[in-house]
């Protein structure tokens, strides 16, 4: 994957190897010490010899990514895409929403397109929004899955750090419904999103 590397990273005296993992709005390394950089505490971001280096509220922190992952982590720190990028809803798309949303999410939906379909999905949808808040919820599942048609992305929408419904219940379910997961977001402080899609064979 494009935002998780093996690698060295220096800290202060400290160095180690171990995970690095991009996140949506931080930069979260595991090694012989842990480390946990927001993006919001991050003065200066340079890639430099195959090392993105990080001056932070706390000090410097370098990562040994190499030349191309260097620049790519360094440009999606100081240019993140917004969640709407992310969850591939573009202008005019059409969107079917199942489930309670929050507001500000309906906003930046509502601002890219006006086709957007609440409590049902349209047969024709690109995108569709599934909110789970608990397994219990699982049970439209099939249903939605079968309505889905070619390049269709299923998002589920569940809530993070929950024993009631994890990251494992939603991956069995989506695919217990034949689709393929490929993606995971950080929908919220609160929530993931995970996407599926119908396989390319059964397309």
């Amino acid at each position: 994957m494009g935002n998780e590397a093996i690698c060295k990273v220096r800290f202060g005296k400290e160095e180690s190897e171990g995970k690095a993992l991009l996140e949506t709005s931080e930069i979260l390394f595991r090694g012989d010490f842990r480390l946990k950089i927001p993006f919001s505490t991050i003065k200066s971001a340079k890639a430099v010899d195959g090392e993105l280096r990080l001056q932070t509220a706390n000090g410097p922190a370098v990562f040994e990514l190499g030349t191309g992952k260097a620049e790519k982590w360094r440009e999606k720190i100081l240019h993140p895409k917004s969640r709407i990028e992310k969850l591939g809803v573009k202008p005019r798309s059409k969107v079917s929403m199942l489930g309670e949303f929050d507001a500000e999410f309906l906003h930046e939906v509502g601002d890219l397109t006006k086709s957007v379909s609440k409590g049902k999905v349209n047969g024709d949808s690109e995108c569709i929004f599934f909110a789970a808040d608990s397994k219990d919820d699982f049970a439209s599942l099939s249903k939605v899955a079968k309505s889905m048609q070619g390049a269709a992305a299923l998002w589920i929408v569940y809530p993070k750090g929950q024993n009631h419904i994890s990251e494992n219940d939603v991956l069995a379910v989506g695919r217990k419904c034949g689709l393929k997961d490929v993606k995971v977001v950080g929908f919220s402080a609160s929530h993931t999103a995970l996407k599926f899609v119908i396989p390319l064979s059964h397309r």
